[in-house]
């Protein structure tokens, strides 16, 4: 069993293997920021079977994708700046898959739940 922890003022999601003493870095990392290297107030952590990380980037008003050992993320969802449109989140701050590989995100201020169909091998 693994615990991955969203550091949230640290900028970058932790993943603690069984029994280690120390932790590693699975996304971010990179002080806060908006590159593809970089998170702004990691917020809900979602963990697939093959160690891909899904990180709703609650600062940059994102869900991003880092794929296990990756060096930097891909955006996945929003990214077009804080907003209401269909294609924009504002705050998310959780995110879940469904059995059919839909992701729901929680978009804090806009006070909605959101569905996105995503391919998870992009």
């Amino acid at each position: 069993q693994n615990v991955y922890v969203s550091d949230y003022y640290n900028h970058r999601v932790m993943k603690w293997n069984k029994g280690a003493n120390k932790g590693i870095v699975v996304a971010g990392g990179q002080r806060e920021g908006d590159a593809l290297t970089q998170l702004n107030l990691p917020n809900g952590i979602f963990v697939d079977t093959l160690g891909t990380v899904y990180v709703a980037d609650q600062g940059n008003h994102r869900v991003m994708r880092w794929t296990q050992g990756a060096k930097q993320g891909t955006v996945i969802v929003g990214g077009n700046g804080q907003g209401a449109g269909v294609n924009q989140l504002n705050d998310p701050v959780g995110l879940s898959f469904d059995r059919h590989g839909n992701l729901y995100v929680a978009d804090a201020l806009n006070n909605r739940v959101q569905r996105f169909s995503i391919e998870k091998d992009l």
